[in-house]
Parts: structure tokens; sequence; C-alpha cells
């Protein structure tokens, strides 16, 4: 055996245990089990083609001198990124702890509630800074929230004036060139006509509904916008504005201004540059608009004893419920890089952010006036940190490079420099030799700072912010340590015990895949750095790249979607150009199966398509039948149909690939959701069962961390017929020779945690990847063999196998008394978060064990079910005041002098031996989800203030 092997590490079963598992399970090997379990028709016949598997040390060895073909410069590109000082007590104990990225997204609040108040900081902070009414707990980047807000903007002026000749949606051109191709991306197939232009110019027409302004805009100009919203206003047009949230701790925030909504990236509090992401945007509006916002919002409720409690808030504003009525398909939120950037206010505090943002702005006047003296023009009236100076840019690009420094270059005349929080003395006065180098004349040495403003009076901030006591009492390291560890252990990780959540995928996110993430070589590189500067990141792209093709069976692939969702979009949208390529617009019609995720059809109504739901059989199984009549009925404006495999219900449908010839027969392009991928990969792929693009959950699959609900990459694998119309971006091209304009902001979308999926598939290489699918598979008919008798599966395969995950029948528990909810919140007084819950059937659990769980694990959580199956038994529906229904129960009922429950203390709290060993207490008791909407509170303030107002 290989003891370094680390296959080894990442697979849980041992080859000790796989004698009982098979046997428990019914078959002599693996081998006979993946026989039974995948159609004969769709297996691979050779073995994946990749490079031979590393062990962690020549893995961490390799990453290393890969890192260092990245050239550090000093970088002043700006344009949305800026170089960040992470604080290392945020670094130590969130960005590198397990304990935060390993959590899952907090549908189950009473065991994420240190998670949920960091967002909820996180959305106290945006509310604050930006001066407006609620905020979400982050989106994908500024590029997507900006394209958010012209949806959000959209629906809300046809909702008001019903006039469908209104939908023209001004773009100032002073909008960052990133965020105007995502913009461009995502307007066109809902109907709106975007118009750029200068702000001051702007008619104010009746045929607009909509306008985004940059504050300050791409090169650092700081415009008033006061007058600009109030005459929008009069005109029944709302207004959005990107600002840099450094900027509004200076500035006077656009909700003073009258803005409807307020958006950008809060990448600059505190999270690595990373290449271009993972970053956390932010996305404010007024209260008035929150049932048109994207994304999650985390709100204030009460438990079952009145106690303050959080959780998701507004819920069935989610995709899976509704669909393709949904304004938005994005499902997720970057919820790791919002708490680190929630956690950089906390440690700051009003204080801090004003003192980094004065510093950061007399910086860029001291550097203004100093090039004056040497003969320098600086263009930009008013600014923040961002100032355009007229120059030779090739002679200044010449020397600066030479000097390791990166400016922005607009034009042959104009060099953009964007300052940042790391800059210091020696820094400026880099800058000054560069420039006096340039004229050939002496430098000038800066020894002290301006403290004049360089923008308006009127533009000073005077209102308060983060007047919150959690932002005014953690200032020292050792304060801020324990409030983070406070908050972590309230949440339920990986690092505890396995979460076993159907179609989520929380397989282990190994040590040595994480480490690179922390080191500056990767993390300090910006998006729009130069090729020659990114070498190291070029090559390990490209491997990834060339690595997916392989697995999946396909010609290309883009790294830029920076979600599954983002994903979905883009692979509809590379399909709709495919189509018009050869002149068929009108193929707008996508089949989806009623089966589907809830992000597919919403997906698709956001590419412009016409969704036409297909049946599911009683089995769970494509009603191909059906399927066929409708592509036939539709074979002249058929798109796509988009299908998961194996299916939502955990099953390997036989009729895949008739179900692909029927698509491909009558026009169309089969998509194929990856969230199930990681039951293919080795054993089957994508394009053998006869898809065209698929995309991939790197955060499912290719075990990147879910961090509590995000980040998340989902990146698209195409065939060769649509590998030209990949997308491209506007500063960095990438792409296909087609390619459509940019789906996220960031060339490589979230660049930085590729890497662990590039770690991941060299460790373990392509025996261990298929092994890994197969014990995913083995580990799946374990649970479901080991449960068999007290819980029935909904849905198998044609010889009675499982595929990765499973379904659990749970609706007859309803005769005694009991749902579904109460099974999970009863988990967590075994140690365990619970299955994913009534998707994609309502009452029932899908659970997956993932390749990553040893044995020992598998049967701790089947002892827990089955001792939960006893109680139901003995439940009756009369009785409501039993161990179920009052789950969870918390350490504050353990250990109160009255116990007024009809069982004992030992048996709500220790059920089985096996929790008195490492117990996880739940902070709260069930949050009440109906009292929270009714009393929206979802910022910091006490809910008691605005249940009085």
């Amino acid at each position: 055996m290989k003891t370094d092997a680390f296959a080894l590490r990442h697979i849980g079963p041992e080859e000790s245990d796989l004698q009982q598992m098979l046997k428990t399970i019914g078959v002599d090997s693996i081998e006979q089990l993946i026989y039974e379990t995948l159609p004969d028709d769709i297996r691979l016949k050779a073995p994946l083609n990749l490079d031979p598997e590393m062990t962690e040390y020549e893995y961490l060895k390799h990453i290393t001198l890969l890192g260092n073909k990245n050239k550090m410069f000093k970088t002043y590109i700006g344009l949305g990124y800026n170089q960040a000082i992470v604080p290392a007590v945020i670094q130590r104990n969130v960005f590198e702890n397990p304990g935060w990225y390993t959590a899952y997204t907090p549908y189950q609040a009473e065991i994420a509630q240190g998670r949920l108040e960091a967002i909820l900081n996180f959305q106290t902070m945006v509310i604050e800074l930006s001066g407006m009414e609620i905020a979400n707990a982050s989106l994908l980047d500024e590029g997507t929230a900006a394209a958010e807000a012209m949806a959000l903007l959209f629906d809300v002026r046809t909702r008001e004036q019903k006039k469908a000749n209104v939908c023209k949606f001004f773009v100032s051109e002073e909008i960052l060139p990133q965020t105007l191709s995502v913009l461009q991306t995502r307007s066109t197939p809902i109907g709106v006509e975007l118009i750029i232009g200068n702000h001051e110019e702007f008619d104010f027409s009746e045929e607009f509904y909509g306008a985004i302004l940059q504050y300050p805009g791409k090169f650092g100009q700081v415009n008033d916008y006061t007058n600009f919203i109030a005459k929008a206003a009069e005109n029944n047009i709302k207004v959005a504005v990107a600002a840099d949230i450094l900027s509004l701790a200076k500035l006077t925030p656009p909700g003073e201004m009258g803005a409807a909504v307020v958006l950008g990236t809060t990448q600059r509090f505190g999270i690595p540059l990373g290449y271009g992401g993972p970053h956390a945007a932010y996305f404010a509006t007024k209260d008035e608009y929150k049932r048109s916002m994207p994304g999650r919002i985390i709100g204030v409720t009460v438990d079952t004893n009145g106690n303050r409690a959080l959780r998701m808030a507004l819920q069935t504003r989610e995709q899976h419920i509704k669909r393709d009525k949904a304004t938005s398909n994005i499902c997720t939120a970057q919820v790791l890089l919002s708490v680190m950037a929630s956690m950089y206010a906390v440690y700051h505090g009003p204080r801090g952010l004003r003192y980094i943002a004065n510093k950061v702005h007399a910086s860029a006047v001291t550097l203004t006036n100093t090039l004056a003296k040497l003969g320098f023009e600086q263009t930009n009236t008013a600014f923040f940190d961002t100032i355009v100076i007229k120059a030779d840019t090739k002679k200044i690009r010449e020397i600066a490079e030479a000097n390791e420094v990166n400016f922005f270059y607009p034009n042959e005349n104009s060099v953009s420099i964007s300052l940042n929080e790391t800059i210091g003395f020696a820094d400026l006065n880099k800058v000054v030799s560069i420039f006096a180098a340039a004229k050939g004349l002496a430098t000038i040495t800066i020894d002290t700072l301006s403290e004049t403003n360089h923008f308006p009076e009127s533009l000073v901030r005077t209102s308060t912010f983060l007047q919150h006591e959690v932002f005014n009492k953690y200032h020292s390291e050792t304060a801020l340590m324990r409030y983070i560890k406070m908050l972590e252990r309230k949440d339920l990780a990986l690092n505890h015990s396995m979460i076993s959540l159907g179609s989520c995928t929380m397989k282990l996110n190994a040590a040595a895949e994480m480490l690179p993430l922390s080191a500056p070589s990767w993390n300090s590189i910006h998006p729009f750095a130069p090729l020659d500067q990114a070498q190291g990141y070029q090559e390990m792209l490209a491997k990834l790249e060339e690595y997916l093709n392989e697995i999946t069976g396909f010609a290309a692939t883009t790294l830029q979607p920076n979600s599954g969702a983002q994903g979905e979009y883009a692979g509809l949208m590379v399909i709709q150009a495919y189509h018009q390529s050869r002149g068929d617009h009108h193929r707008n019609i996508a089949l989806i199966p009623a089966s589907a995720h809830g992000t597919n059809p919403a997906s698709a109504a956001m590419a412009g398509m016409k969704v036409v739901v297909t049946k599911t059989l009683e089995n769970g199984n494509i009603d191909v039948e059906d399927l066929r009549e409708k592509a036939i009925l539709h074979k002249e404006n058929l798109s796509c149909v988009m299908i998961t495999y194996p299916s939502t219900h955990g099953v390997y449908e036989s009729a895949i690939k008739e179900i692909t010839q029927i698509i491909h027969d009558n026009g169309g392009q089969v998509y194929m959701d990856g969230a199930n991928m990681n039951a293919q990969v080795g054993l089957t792929n994508p394009a053998t069962i006869g898809a065209d693009v698929c995309h991939l959950n790197l955060h499912k699959t290719f075990a990147i961390p879910h961090g509590g609900g995000g980040p998340g990459v989902g990146p698209i694998c195409v065939a060769p017929q649509l590998a030209p119309f990949l997308p491209t971006n506007p500063v960095v091209p990438t792409g296909g020779e087609s390619a459509i304009s940019a789906i996220s902001a960031a060339p490589w979308g979230s660049a930085l945690v590729c890497l662990i999926s590039y770690g991941y598939i060299r460790m373990l290489g392509a025996e261990g990847l298929k092994s890994a699918t197969e014990h995913a598979i083995l580990n799946a008919n374990y649970i479901k063999e080991k449960l068999s008798g007290h819980y029935d599966t909904l849905y198998s395969g044609e010889m009675g196998r499982a595929a990765h995950e499973m379904i659990l029948e749970c609706r007859p528990f309803k005769q005694k008394g009991i749902e579904v909810t109460d099974i999970a919140k009863r988990l967590m007084d075994y140690g365990f978060h619970a299955p994913t819950v009534s998707f994609p059937v309502a009452g029932t659990l899908m659970i997956e064990p993932t390749e990553s769980e040893n044995l020992e694990e598998l049967d701790r959580f089947c002892e827990a079910m089955i001792s939960i199956r006893k109680e139901i038994e003995a439940a009756s529906i009369e009785d409501k005041n039993n161990v179920l229904k009052n789950s969870p129960h918390t350490l504050a009922m353990l250990t109160t002098e009255n116990w007024d429950f009809p069982y004992s203390r030992e048996q709500a709290a220790f059920p089985l031996d096996y929790i008195a060993e490492n117990k996880f207490w739940p902070s709260v008791r069930r949050a009440d989800d109906a009292f929270g909407d009714r009393n929206l509170v979802c910022s910091c303030a006490p809910i008691e203030a605005y249940m009085e107002s």
C-alpha cells in the first residue's frame, strides 16, 4: 500500500472496511456494485488520460514552484480591484479555518447562528456605508450585482407602469469596463436596451426605466449625482450606483443622494485579489423593493422561547419556488468572503475605516501635488483614490515595469494610478521616481501626507456609520479572536461531523488543497495584470481546463462563471449564440423536466428562453414519451433540453442516450446540469451520454469548500461546435473566436479557488478520481441498505441501486404527527446537520454521504437515523409535546431548574452513547420564520426597536 497516496487520505472507507460494507450491500466487489448501478452502454472504455498523481508533499512543492512564476509587482491598476491588507487574525481564524470554510448554507438556522450573525454584520455594514434601507448577504461580484440591479429596476418599473415600451437602461460611460460587458450579456435576453453615454448629457426620456452610475468613475473622477438622481426621479427613472465601499467612509453615500440601489464589491475590505476572486459583492436597496431583491437576506426573528434568533428571510423568493418566474437565478452568496469583509469592519470599526480612507485619499492628493511639481498634469477634477496623469504612456510603462510597478494605461497619453491601503512612503516615492526618470529630472521625496480633500465640500460625508456595539468593541486581536471563536462554536461544520446533504456534496476540502491560497504568490495578483506577470496562473488555469475537458469528454472549458447558477446561464447563452450563428434566432424553447433544480428554469428565463416542462414518471425518471412528444411539437423552435445526470432523484437513467438523441434529432442542444458530476468522474461523462454543454460545481465535485454558502465556481465545458462562443473579457480577452460578452467580472472568474480543484485532480490522478466516484456510490448504497426496513428509499435504479445519493420517504410519518422538518431538527441533537429537506420531493430527505466519510461516521449517522425512527414510532398525532417536536434541545433547556417535558434530559440531549464524547449544542431553539418575515429586520438593530416603531 502506498501510504503517501493522497487518495488514501481523501477517501473515507479503509480497505479493511470494504468487505463488511459490500456484504451489507449484497455484492462481492465494488466492480459488481458499479455494474448494478451504472448503465453499461455509457461506461467509459478507457481510463482518463491525466498526469500521474502526486503525493501531498510533491504537490505542495510543485505548486510553490508554479506560484514563483507569478511576478508580484506593486500594482496600481484599480478598475474595481485593489490590494488589501488581510488582517492576520482574520486570515488565520476565518480564511484558513475549516470551522468557517466547511460549513453549509444556513438553511438549518439553529446550527448556523454564528455565521448568520457574521452575515448580519455584513448587511449592517453595507446598509450604513451605502445609506440604504436593506442589503442582502452578498452577490458574486460587482458585475453580477450591477446586472441584478438592472433586472430589479426593470422588474419594479414594469410592475409599476406596465408599459412594454419602457425598456431602455442608461449606463454611464464611467462604468467599469467589465461591468459594462456583463450588463451587455444580461440585458438583451430580457428585452432591455442599453444606452451608454455621459450622465451630464442624459435626456431623461420616458423610454428609460433606469440608469446606473459609477462612484467614483472607472478612472477615479468623483461626481455629485444628487441633481441627476433627483431629475431622474421626476421622470420616474430609478438610479443604481456602483460605489467603492471604502470611499463611502469619506464621501457622501449614494443613498443620501436618493439612489434606488447601491452596489459594488467589498474586496478591499480585507479580501485577497486572487487574480479576480472570489470576492463578495454587496447589494443594497430600498425596503419597498425587498421582494424583487436577488440572492439571500439574513433576518432577525425569535425562537420557540421568544429569544432572538437569526435565519434566512423571505425564502419564498428563492428559485426552487419561483422557477421560471424568478427575477434572478442567483441562489448563492459569497459567504466566506462576506464574513471576512464583515470581520474587517468589526476589527477596524468606524474610526479605523475613516483612518484607512483618509490615508488612501491623502496619498493620492500628495502624489498629485508632487507630480505637479515635476510638470505632470492630473486630469480628475475631484477624486478619492485614483488619479489620471497626462504622460507618454510608452515611456512610463517601460520604466514602471523595470521597477516592478503596474499602472493602468487608458490611452497613449494617460496613466491611471489607483492607490490602496498598502501604500507607504517608499511606494509613493518609487512612483514619483518613475515619472521623474521619464522626464530626466531629479526625483522629489515625499515624507508627509497632505490633509486637504480633493473633492467638493458638498461630497464630504457628515453622517455617522457603524455605531452598533459589534463594530466598536473587538479592536484588539485577542478580542476579535475570541469573538470569531464564539461565533464558530455556534455553527456545525464538516470539522465536527458528516454533512449528508443530497445534491450539495459536502466532501473533504483537504488541507493540502487549501494551503496555497494563503501564499502571496497566488493571492496577491491583480486580474488585469499583464499575462507575462501571471505565468503561474496561466499554466495552472490552462492545465485545469485541459483536465476538465478530459474528464467531461468535451473540447473546451471556460472557468469564468462564479457559481453553478451562473454556469447554467453561461451554458444557455453559449447555446443561444450557436443557434444565432446558424440563423436560427427563433430557437428559444427549453425543455426542462419537472424534477429539475429550480435554478434551471430561472436560468432559461434569464437567457430569454420559453420554458416547457416535461413530465417525470412515478419511478422518478424522465417521461421519455412526453419529452419526445414535446420535442417534436416544438422542433422548429427547440433550443435545448436541461437535464441532470444522474437524475435529481439519485438514479442513473438508462434511457439517457435516447433522450439526448431525441433532442438532437429535433435540432436542439443538450445542456447537462453538472450538480451530480461527482457520480460520473472516471466512470462515464457528459459527452458519452450525448450532452453538448455542462456546468461543473467545483465546490461540489472538485472539492472547493462550500464556505457556508459560497464561494462557488461553475465553469462550463462544451462540445466543439459551442467552443467558439465561450465568453470573453473586455480588459483581458478570453474565450472563443466568436465569444459572447462577459458572464462575470474577472477574466477567469474566481481564479484563486481554482487552485483547490487543480490540486484535487493533480493529487488524485485518474485512478484516484475514479475511486472517489466509486466510493461515493459505495457509501450511498451502504447507507441505503443500513436504513432499509426503517426508511423506504423513494427511487432506485433498475437493479435496485442508488447512485451517489438517495431520497428517503418520510411522508407517512405525518400519520404520527411528525413532519420531515422535525427529523431535520432532531438530528441536531444527535450532532448531525440534516440531509436536504423536501427537495426534489416535498416531505422527503435526500442523503449524500460523499466518498470522504469513513465507515465509523456512516454507522454513527445510521444509528442516529434509526434511533429517530424509533422515536417517530413512539410518537402520536395527539401528542405535540414530544422529543421530536421540541427539538433541537439547547444547553439552556437542559440546565434549567424546571423540566416540564414527558421525557428525560438524557433522552433529549444524549440519546446515544457516542454523543457525549463530542456534543454539539444548538444555540437557539426553532427559529420562527413567519414571525421574522412579518417583522423584517436585516441589520444589527435590536428587533424591539423595529417592533415598537
